[in-house]
């Protein structure tokens, strides 16, 4: 007797339980199950991308089934394929379409222009890099053309113009003109001047002689008429100054998202009028501002509603000024993601009074090389922050086995005063003479190794373990080089984690890798470049449930050999790319044979295998 179909409702209904790539997966069972897959509450928000070819004309027909789709068009240029292209995509998805972006292209002003009056639906609009329609200057500047385009854009509430070379201000206010409730601007890596009017014949408020560039347009932008914006990205403007920063807090105050990174002129001052006049802010990004300190951090903690600091390669800054701002009463933010990467002033005081003010807010902290993090910090981290998604870890040499397993290694006992003061301390004939010893220098310390009673004593108390964090998705442990079999095989026990690096961890072994594939059978990403004790039987015994994964990166493994390449293609069906760079014992052939056996595998880098002479590429 044959079992019955479940009804469609049904396994739509199990369906909305997954996530997009295990709905993909399952659509696969058979046609009903794939018909269910196809339901319209999982096809919101749908972007396709389709080159500009002639191929892809049915493909654009064909999407006119979807009643709102995003689309992606690469490779415009002037020739009449392109026209085709974007004549079909006006006609067939005009008011269906909410998302366009043209990467990679040099579409031209009239064909742009031809296009943009048939998209009324249009909400994200991507020009990022195009300039070919911003070279002449001369775009919309007819008054029928803004006309036309402002009756269809009148939805658009993002726009990106990052990456331009010839934006200027006067193009900009034509554009930003008809976009009335235009509520998010990306001009990263932008060099906006004013310029002479060449359709027009006046100028925009200095001439030729007079060109300046971010510093002054950008405050001009900031007060154009109407403009509100909540979402401003500024990443790489390095000519950026405090003044125009300033005058975007004043004339922008409804900003929830300021991106600043990589703005190198900018100082203290500009973190300081953002914390005063961007009270509703919710995201604010200051890597690479390498002039800020930490003196404004007390004031971005008065700031309630801020959800994401982004301080990565902040040298100056050591997060001293954040807790005290944090620990005043006035503060009431509740940070979702901090990071702290390469702030190398970071120390475990500093970690262990933020866990302990940021508690079960924070979801993403990333201390990617705050080289003087001791397990001190993990244990905070585990203890006080157990609703943690990502945690990078990465390059912080000083972790240990026993920091992962939450225990006090014998040998030590921590003092976090202690701690905190010491430090190597020369005299003034170090170096030139040989009657002093030479002080303990970081990293040369090697901790005790963990022992089977060890594990046993970890097993049977409830400590604050990494395994505290039950709803890890992302872990960075790479260049943690005191880690060893010890705690990986323990405490690396995920099964939601998607994202795993143990590179250039050399006491790792093929334990270590046969555990995280039988614990985290999650994984999409592993990265295990580096790690010398790897070899085909570890791989042999992984890949069988490593199902989902997509990326792997083994560059260095030199105990890997074309025998994982085959066990690879047999389990791992699912992989996108590849890294077996200078993996000695990997020949060509066996990629050619991998990249003709896996449907999906884009990218493989496998640069100076089969125990090529590096030596030749210099």
């Amino acid at each position: 007797m044959e079992t019955p179909d479940l009804p469609v409702e049904i396994i739509i209904y199990i369906l909305s339980f997954l996530q997009a790539a295990d709905r993909k997966e399952a659509s696969l069972v058979c046609r009903i199950w794939y018909i269910a897959s196809q339901d319209y509450q999982f096809q919101k928000n749908l972007t396709f991308k389709v080159p500009a070819s002639s191929s892809s004309l049915d493909v654009i027909r064909r999407l006119a089934r979807h009643p709102r789709c995003g689309i992606v068009i690469s490779h415009l240029d002037g020739s009449r394929v392109s026209r085709e292209v974007l004549v079909e995509v006006g006609a067939c998805l005009g008011p269906r379409l909410e998302r366009l972006s043209l990467p990679g292209s040099s579409v031209t002003e009239s064909s742009l222009l031809c296009l943009l009056p048939h998209l009324t639906a249009l909400r994200q609009l991507d020009l990022h890099g195009l300039d070919s329609l911003f070279m002449s200057g001369a775009f919309l500047s007819k008054d029928e053309s803004r006309r036309q385009v402002r009756a269809a854009l009148g939805r658009l509430e993002e726009l990106d113009l990052s990456d331009l070379r010839y934006l200027s201000d006067l193009t900009f206010n034509r554009l930003t003109g008809c976009t009335p409730h235009l509520r998010r601007l990306s001009l990263a890596g932008c060099h906006i001047a004013f310029e002479f009017d060449p359709a027009g014949g006046d100028t925009a408020g200095a001439g030729p002689e007079q060109d300046q560039h971010h510093p002054e347009s950008l405050c001009s932008l900031a007060r154009v008429e109407g403009l509100r914006l909540e979402e401003l990205r500024l990443r790489g403007c390095k000519e950026l100054t405090d003044r125009a920063v300033e005058a975007v807090c004043k004339y922008q105050p409804a900003l929830h998202t300021l991106d600043l990174s990589a703005c190198t002129e900018l100082t203290s001052r500009a973190a300081l009028a953002v914390a005063s006049g961007l009270r509703g802010l919710q995201h604010l990004y200051l890597s690479r501002a390498w002039r800020v300190t930490d003196g404004p951090l007390a004031k971005l903690a008065g700031l309630r509603d801020l959800q994401t600091l982004d301080l990565s390669e902040c040298i100056h800054v050591s997060g001293v000024e954040l807790v005290k701002g944090l620990s005043s009463p006035q503060a009431g933010v509740h940070l979702v993601s901090l990071n702290f990467r390469s702030c190398t002033y970071v120390k475990d005081l500093t970690v262990f009074s933020l866990a302990q003010l940021l508690g079960p807010s924070l979801r993403m902290l990333d201390l990617t090389s705050c080289l003087y993090l001791t397990d001190l910090s993990v244990r905070a981290i585990t203890t006080y922050l157990p609703a943690l998604v990502v945690l990078r870890l990465g390059c912080c040499r000083e972790v240990t086995d026993w920091g992962l397993l939450g225990m006090v290694e014998p040998t030590k006992e921590f003092n976090l005063e202690k701690e905190e003061d010491k430090g190597p301390s020369f005299t003034r004939t170090f170096g030139n003479m040989g009657f002093f010893q030479p002080p303990r220098m970081l990293f040369d310390e090697k901790p005790r190794l963990v022992t089977e009673d060890d594990l046993e004593t970890f097993r049977g108390q409830e400590g604050a373990s990494l395994l505290a964090l039950r709803g890890l998705q992302e872990l960075d442990l790479s260049a943690c080089c005191k880690l060893t079999d010890s705690s990986i095989t323990q405490v690396l026990r995920f099964p939601d984690l998607q994202k795993l690096s143990l590179s250039m961890l050399p006491e790792i072994s093929d334990d270590s890798l046969a555990s995280v594939a039988w614990h985290c059978r999650n994984l999409a990403s592993l990265s295990l470049s580096h790690c010398p004790r790897l070899s085909d039987r570890g791989m042999a015994r992984a890949a069988p449930h490593l199902r989902r994964l997509q990326h792997l990166h083994l560059a260095c493994c030199n105990h890997i050999s074309d025998r994982s390449l085959a066990v690879l293609a047999q389990n791992c069906r699912s992989l996108r790319s590849l890294d077996v760079s200078m993996c000695k014992d990997i020949t060509m052939a066996a990629v050619d044979l991998l990249q003709s056996q896996l449907p999906f595998l884009e990218n493989v880098h496998c640069r100076f295998m089969g125990g090529a002479n590096l030596t030749l590429a210099f």
